[in-house]
């Protein structure tokens, strides 16, 4: 993880631990995207707040959102997406949204894609607890969109990034799970 300069970091998504694993890959203050629903519970948004959160509202392209993570960045904070969207289940990467290539575009700042493997075992979907187990973080090389002279190239470019993007956080998944069952 770069100690200085812009980027966004996109982990792969399991577990609601995610979020604090991924706050303690590096010493930084990270921004986090996380769903509306988190901020219904008063006590709950501030605390996210405070952490960095700031909400989004899933399914829809939450325009406010966006503006709001290219604000963050050209201020000088580094962000965090889940390109998967919510968590997913399993060892497959599931479908990438292209907000994460949009926003390293238009920021024109690089993507850092980095697994995390053994989190959902540590807490599934639904649990209330967290179960001792075996977590792997694997972080990527910096990926950088192309250029693009026009809005229609621009989101080819984005499309493609994200395709390239699903192709890493898979390897790399791959890799960190490897990792877990030795």
């Amino acid at each position: 993880i770069p100690r200085e300069g812009l980027f966004i970091l996109a982990p792969t998504h399991r577990s609601i631990l995610d979020t604090p694993i991924t706050s303690g890959v590096t010493r930084r203050r990270l921004r986090f995207m996380g769903a509306d629903k988190w901020w219904s519970n008063k006590v709950l948004g501030r605390v996210l707040t405070a952490c960095g959160g700031f909400p989004v509202s899933r399914g829809t392209a939450d325009r406010e959102a966006l503006r709001r993570c290219i604000e963050l960045l050209e201020s000088g904070e580094p962000l965090v997406m889940f390109p998967e969207g919510e968590r997913k289940s399993g060892p497959t990467v599931q479908p990438l949204f292209d907000g994460a290539s949009y926003i390293a575009m238009k920021a024109n700042v690089p993507i850092i894609p980095m697994a995390i493997a053994g989190s959902e075992r540590a807490m599934p979907k639904g649990a209330k607890f967290v179960f001792p187990r075996k977590v792997h973080v694997v972080i990527g090389e910096p990926m950088r969109v192309a250029e693009a002279e026009n809005s229609k190239l621009q989101r080819e470019a984005a499309r493609v990034l994200s395709q390239d993007l699903h192709a890493e956080l898979q390897r790399l998944l791959d890799a960190a799970n490897a990792r877990i069952t030795r």
